[in-house]
Parts: C-alpha cells; structure tokens; sequence
C-alpha cells in the first residue's frame, strides 16, 4: 500500500494509468501522394475501406492513394448527379405557367396590402 499512495505526486503533472490489459485494435497503413509530390501516411482500423482520397494533414492538398508498389490507384468516380437547385426541384413540381400565375397572385396581394395597387415610392 506504502508504494501507491499520493503523496508528494504532483497534480496533472503524471498519470496513474498504464497499459495493463488493454488490447489496441488492428491497423493498417496506408500512403497517399499530392499533386506536388507530398507524400504522408494515414492509420485506419484494419477492416477499414479505404478512401480514394485524403487531406494532407501538414499542406492541406488533396493526396491520392497509393498502392504497395508506389503507384496511384484507380478511383472508380461512379455516376455522378447534376446538382439539383431550388429553381430545378420548382420546375418538376410546377410548369412554367404555374408559377407566372402564382407570382401574378402573390403580387396583387402584396399591392392591394400596402393599399396603393400600382403605386411606386420615389
């Protein structure tokens, strides 16, 4: 008991814990090249999928995966969408016409609430 107790630690400073029984995970390593030539590694969990791409930690660039042998690996982009904007998710609900209407309507009801119809201030 003499040789666990606190006296004279120093708060913050040391930590009472250890590595007894703690099993770490398995890891794998993977390599990843920028543009300018930066290459750096990365750890994930061995089951882990990598990914095509990562950030470099120390430029920021965008550093593609690196096979065993060195050389790049294909990313497979898959089919990309065209960004859908509000506009085109409007126009799949509602024709054109539709919404000439609906702009007319609110319109007038904006008009006829500042009571002045057609009335511009200057």
């Amino acid at each position: 008991m003499a040789d666990r107790t606190l006296r004279g630690m120093r708060l913050g400073s040391q930590s009472l814990q250890s590595e007894e029984g703690v099993e770490f995970a398995e890891r794998q390593r993977a390599r990843f090249r920028t543009t300018d030539g930066e290459e750096f590694d990365v750890i994930f969990a061995a089951d882990a999928e990598l990914p095509g791409t990562w950030e470099s930690p120390k430029s920021g660039k965008e550093g593609r995966l690196l096979a065993p042998d060195g050389t790049p690996v294909d990313i497979d982009e898959g089919e990309q969408k065209a960004v859908r904007t509000h506009w085109d998710m409007l126009l799949e609900r509602r024709t054109r016409d539709e919404l000439e209407e609906l702009l007319q309507e609110r319109l007038e009801l904006l008009r006829a609430r500042r009571g002045g119809g057609e009335r511009l201030r200057a």
